[in-house]
């Protein structure tokens, strides 16, 4: 089957998202949610997640949102899929963090994640990344463990 290829309009698109990654503060909450939050219980999650008003829970609203939106222009058809999972990986990172405690949050929040997770279920090549990621994810789990 032949793809259709991205229209100028999903390049700008594309580019407006990087923009928008590239803002400080946002820069700043994916920093610290890529590298520094590592939750090793859905307790520990939700202890950042229910921290209303504190600068983490700023920052985890703040990226996932960000990843949420941006999934959500792929999921309605606003951006090339095949595009927007050329350029962006970062998103299935986030979910694979979580994957050792995705049924207890799920549990309690079941739209969690739900647009970057029904990009893995809809796309092959989402798919693959979020496997490749969650493997990446428990290897840098275990080295900090090892520390």
């Amino acid at each position: 089957m032949h793809k259709a290829l991205a229209s100028n309009a999903d390049a700008e698109i594309i580019l407006k998202l990087y923009e928008l990654r590239t803002e400080t503060v946002m820069r700043r909450a994916r920093t610290w949610m890529t590298a520094e939050f590592w939750p090793g219980t859905a307790d520990e999650f939700f202890e950042v997640l229910n921290d209303f008003g504190s600068e983490n829970n700023a920052y985890l609203r703040q990226v996932v949102s960000y990843w949420e939106m941006a999934a959500a222009l792929v999921l309605h058809g606003a951006v090339s899929s095949d595009l927007f999972l050329d350029t962006n990986g970062e998103c299935f990172f986030i979910l694979a963090k979580l994957t050792h405690i995705l049924p207890e949050i799920l549990a309690q929040k079941p739209m969690y994640l739900g647009k970057v997770r029904r990009l893995v279920a809809d796309y092959p090549m989402a798919a693959g990344m979020y496997e490749a990621m969650c493997k990446n994810a428990e290897k840098i789990r275990a080295a900090r463990a090892a520390h």
